[in-house]
C-alpha cells in the first residue's frame, strides 16, 4: 500500500545513452514498483543527445505514465540537465540517478531508510564508505583520491565523495539551493553540496555498490574534462570564499 502524500521523483540525466537507456529506465520502474512503499515518478532529461536516445525515451514514456521526458536542444552538461529536470518534479523527495546502471536503482531504498533513520536532509553515495563495494579502475581511483584531497583542503566538507551519481534530497533543499548554482557540468556536484552544507542542511553519506562497466579506464573523463573540473572547482572556491557570491543570493 502506498504511503499517501509521499512521492519520490527520480531525475535521470542522459547523454547519448541509446544503447542502455531502455534497460535502465525499465529496471528503475521495476525496482521502484517492487521495493518502495510510496508513489514515484522518473524524469529522464535528454541532454542534447545526437544519437537515438530521445526516440527510445519517447517509446518508454508512451508505455508508462510514470516516466516524463525533458529534452534539451543542446548538450549543456549534467548540472543543467538536473536543474531542468527539477522543474518537472512533483515529489517531496528527489533522487539523482545516472543513466548507465553502474549504480542500481534498488539502492534508493536504502537511502530512504537512512534519511528517515538519521533525520537528514540529504543522503549522498560514497565510494569511500567502509561498507561500499566498488568495481572501479585503478586510474580513476587515483584521480578520485587527488580530487578528494583538493576538495578537503579548499572546502572542508564532511563528505568523502561528492561525485557519485546517486543522491537523495528533500525537495525544499534543492528548491533553496538550485537558484544559487552556476556550474553547468564538471563540478556541479561539488557546488551543489558545498552550498547545501553552507546553508546548514544535514548531509549523511551512504554505502553504495558500484559496478563500473565502461569500455575505457577513464570512462568519459579525458584531459580536457580534468582541466575543466579543476577550473570549475577553483571558480567555486573563489565565488564562495572571496566574492561571497553565494551569501548574496
Amino acid at each position: 500500500m502506498k504511503n499517501p502524500g509521499r512521492k519520490l521523483s527520480v531525475i535521470m540525466p542522459a547523454y547519448n545513452e541509446e544503447s542502455c537507456i531502455f534497460e535502465t529506465v525499465q529496471e528503475t520502474i521495476k525496482t521502484l514498483q517492487e521495493s518502495l512503499n510510496l508513489d514515484y515518478e522518473i524524469i529522464v532529461v535528454d541532454d542534447g543527445s545526437d544519437d537515438g536516445t530521445y526516440q527510445v525515451l519517447r517509446k518508454i514514456a508512451q508505455a508508462s505514465d510514470k516516466v516524463k521526458i525533458v529534452r534539451l536542444n543542446s548538450h549543456y552538461g549534467k548540472g543543467s540537465a538536473l536543474k531542468q529536470g527539477f522543474e518537472s518534479v512533483r515529489g517531496d523527495l528527489v533522487g539523482f540517478l545516472d543513466a548507465d546502471l553502474d549504480l542500481h536503482p534498488s539502492q534508493l531504498g536504502s537511502f530512504l531508510k537512512i534519511m528517515q533513520r538519521t533525520g537528514s536532509d540529504v543522503v549522498v553515495g560514497s565510494k569511500r564508505h567502509p561498507e561500499s563495494r566498488s568495481n572501479y579502475p585503478k586510474r580513476r581511483r587515483i584521480l578520485s583520491f587527488f580530487y578528494h584531497l583538493m576538495v578537503c583542503l579548499l572546502f572542508r566538507l564532511p563528505i568523502t565523495d561528492t561525485q557519485v551519481g546517486l543522491k537523495l534530497f528533500k525537495y525544499e533543499v534543492l528548491e533553496k539551493v538550485f537558484p544559487r548554482l552556476l556550474v553547468k557540468a564538471y563540478a556541479f556536484d561539488l557546488e551543489l553540496l558545498a552550498n547545501v552544507r553552507r546553508l546548514g542542511y544535514k548531509v549523511v553519506e551512504a554505502p553504495i555498490t558500484l559496478n563500473f562497466d565502461r569500455e575505457t579506464h577513464w570512462g568519459r573523463i579525458g584531459l580536457q574534462a580534468i582541466r575543466n573540473m579543476l577550473t570549475d572547482t577553483l571558480a567555486i572556491f573563489y565565488r564562495m570564499y572571496i566574492l561571497k557570491y553565494y551569501d548574496k543570493h
